[in-house]
């Protein structure tokens, strides 16, 4: 049985990420009306009451907002971080039981902790915008005094909208960042550049579009089916002096797979810095 049902999940905050996780949800057949959303946007309300789930406006009825949320089972804090501290002000000392998770980058369990009046029942998730369509990728991390069935629920909340995977230390967190959290940006990049090498080429910006992402799926695709790795794959379509071997050696000549790494370092380390201001 799965453990998300007849849990009760309250969303603070409704915007994209909100959304995307609790499309996922209703995809995996958790009830709209076990979702309930706080978020200030009436026209951010009026789009979840379409999709019938229920909301509550934390600014005009905010003691309806704490009653939803000593009413749940499971609390996503999906508000940036720069107004957390102020928006969980609000509802912290009605939490006693509830499974608490944050996405929002940067600011550790122990930071959260602190602004939830002391409450440690805290899983921190990174996502990463292709939740959007339900096919993520989330880094998830939880202290101590989380529950076997606690973590099993947090997982497969985030599952919900893809790919969810644990690390063991908080640190990690940041190469979740520069891994996946980040790192759709990488791949829009060398699509681009894709696009525009073809353009270049001769072709129209209509077919390079197409031809450049339609491989790029499939690459992925066959990368994530396959039994051999990505090194493999690889060498399995580069022929001797072939075309793609000429490609691959002027990538190769211009250390293109250590520019990658660096700029997965910088990311790491801007996270680190990012996290370090956060919680000062």
């Amino acid at each position: 049985m799965s453990a998300l049902k007849n849990n009760k999940i309250i969303f603070i905050g409704g915007g994209n990420m909100a959304q995307a996780l609790i499309s996922g949800l209703l995809g995996r057949g958790t009830d709209a009306q076990d979702i309930t959303v706080s978020d200030p946007s009436g026209d951010i309300r009026a789009q979840l009451a379409e999709k019938g789930l229920l909301s509550v406006d934390p600014v005009n009825d905010a003691e309806g907002a704490k009653k939803a949320v000593q009413a749940a089972d499971v609390v996503i804090l999906a508000v940036k971080p720069q107004v957390m501290k102020a928006v969980v002000a609000a509802f912290a000392e009605v939490l006693d039981k509830q499974l608490v998770i944050s996405v929002a980058a940067g600011l550790s369990t122990e930071s959260l902790s602190a602004m939830l009046q002391g409450y440690s029942t805290i899983v921190r998730a990174m996502p990463n915008t292709p939740a959007m369509i339900q096919m993520g990728a989330t880094g998830l991390y939880a202290g101590v005094d989380i529950t076997g069935e606690q973590r099993q629920l947090a997982y497969e909340v985030m599952a919900a909208s893809g790919l969810a995977m644990w690390v063991e230390t908080e640190e990690q967190m940041h190469a979740v960042t520069a891994v996946s959290g980040s790192a759709p940006a990488y791949f829009f990049y060398f699509i681009e550049s894709l696009i525009d090498g073809a353009m270049a080429l001769g072709l129209d910006r209509k077919q390079a579009s197409a031809l450049a992402m339609q491989t790029a799926m499939g690459a992925a695709q066959m990368s994530i089916s396959s039994e051999d790795t990505p090194a493999e794959l690889r060498r399995k379509v580069t022929s001797p002096n072939g075309t793609t071997q000429a490609a691959v050696e002027s990538m190769q000549a211009n250390q293109i797979g250590e520019h990658i790494q660096q700029a997965m370092q910088a990311c790491y380390e801007r996270s680190q810095a990012i996290s370090a201001e956060m919680n000062d």
